[in-house]
């Protein structure tokens, strides 16, 4: 059995925020150690969870009032960015599962208590495409379904799943539904080049009954019009698609910032191929490399901070963003993974060609980088379309999650 995590005991929220990322960071040397296994096995050791778990990590954004710590957006974030200086994955999953607790919290009471009936620790993945098909019964729907790139189902006993709830098009016409593991099972079906141990497979749902408590419209969430009873809660009150984006970028920061370290520490002890260095330090052109890298991804940690403190500000003050910063945020998120991206790409430029072996850590944190910066909510393009267009108030709507 788990030990029961360490209370939290400020009420101040930067107090708060500051001692979880705080424990994320003191995770970093075990993560690390774990991580090269966890990529061959394709899963994430039993013993990392349990440490995550123990930190009170997997109870972030559950509510208070039932034993979570029901921290920010900024704390997400911060956690991410430490865990993955560790373990990518890790911090990925830990980031995923979340975040799908904090869709639990817009849930209604009767919802909630279900979710949470065992403690806040709650393993949960959420995957938003309404992958299903679904029919009326009696009280609910009965759902059947596949949902591929549910990260964290290794450890899952509940999801929110996108469900059809009409027969329309587009968000009002699409739902997320709670479904407990004893009604799905999980396909194995994750075989990719990085990220491996996020354990991303499928979860499959057969007939499954789902009350309508256990139902909410995506529309009204993406909105704001939250189920909760709850609307004193302020983590409640988040804009909806800023809350799934700390998963995606604390995650990227924290590779960037891996991979970082990884080509300071070495430097002093490798030379330059075919040069007169016998130690990359005293390379001029090396030293502008990493620079350039450095401030890549300062940037990006920049506007991935900027962006959770819009969303926390937001839920403070119980107003919801409007179309242009909702649209500015899905720019920062591409921004974020591009920039992480092209700076480890600069590192791996600067290491030289033996990053790519299999025993050197770093190829693991490229492959990484190369596979998480390309998250449907990260693609690039779309969102610079989607930015273009509210800046120039072109009115056509091209992604649903805004």
């Amino acid at each position: 059995m788990s030990a029961t995590p360490p209370p939290l005991t400020a009420e101040d929220p930067a107090e708060r925020r500051a001692e979880l990322i705080a424990r994320a960071a003191a995770l970093r040397p075990q993560l690390a150690a774990a991580a090269a296994q966890a990529d061959r096995d394709r899963r994430l050791d039993d013993g990392v969870i349990e440490a995550v778990r123990e930190a009170g990590l997997l109870r972030l954004t559950a509510p208070r009032r039932l034993g979570g710590y029901e921290a920010d957006g900024r704390a997400l974030l911060g956690v991410a960015i430490e865990l993955a200086r560790g373990c990518a994955s890790t911090a990925w999953v830990v980031g995923i599962m979340n975040t799908a607790s904090w869709m639990a919290g817009l849930y209604p009471d009767a919802a909630q208590a279900e979710v949470w009936a065992d403690g806040p620790d709650t393993g949960m993945v959420g995957i938003i495409p309404p992958l299903a098909e679904t029919r009326r019964a009696d009280g609910g729907l009965i759902v059947t379904g596949k949902w591929p790139y549910a990260s964290g189902s290794q450890f899952a006993e509940w999801a929110s799943l996108g469900v059809p709830i009409g027969d329309g098009a587009g968000a009002g016409y699409q739902g997320l539904a709670l479904i407990p593991s004893d009604d799905f099972t999980v396909g194995d079906t994750w075989h990719v080049a990085g990220m491996r141990a996020t354990a991303s497979n499928t979860v499959v749902v057969e007939e499954a009954f789902v009350p309508d408590h256990r139902v909410i419209s995506l529309g009204d969430a993406l909105e704001g019009n939250y189920a909760t009873e709850h609307r004193d809660e302020v983590l409640y009150r988040a804009p909806f698609t800023g809350m799934l984006t700390f998963a995606l970028t604390g995650p990227l920061v924290g590779m960037a910032l891996a991979a970082l370290d990884y080509v300071i520490e070495k430097a002093p002890k490798r030379a330059i191929a075919t040069s007169i260095y016998k130690a990359q330090t005293d390379s001029v052109g090396f030293q502008v490399q990493v620079a350039e890298a450095a401030a890549m991804i300062n940037a990006a940690q920049l506007v991935a901070e900027r962006a959770a403190t819009v969303v926390d500000e937001a839920a403070l003050a119980g107003v919801q963003l409007d179309l242009m910063e909702r649209c500015r945020i899905r720019m920062d998120t591409a921004y974020v993974a591009k920039t992480c991206r092209e700076a480890v790409d600069v590192l791996m430029n600067a290491h030289g060609t033996s990053g790519f072996a299999q025993v050197a850590g770093i190829e693991r944190i490229w492959r990484d980088v190369e596979t998480a910066s390309r998250h449907a909510l990260s693609n690039d393009g779309i969102a610079r379309e989607v930015y273009g267009k509210a800046l120039l108030g072109v009115d056509e709507r091209v992604a649903m999650l805004l």
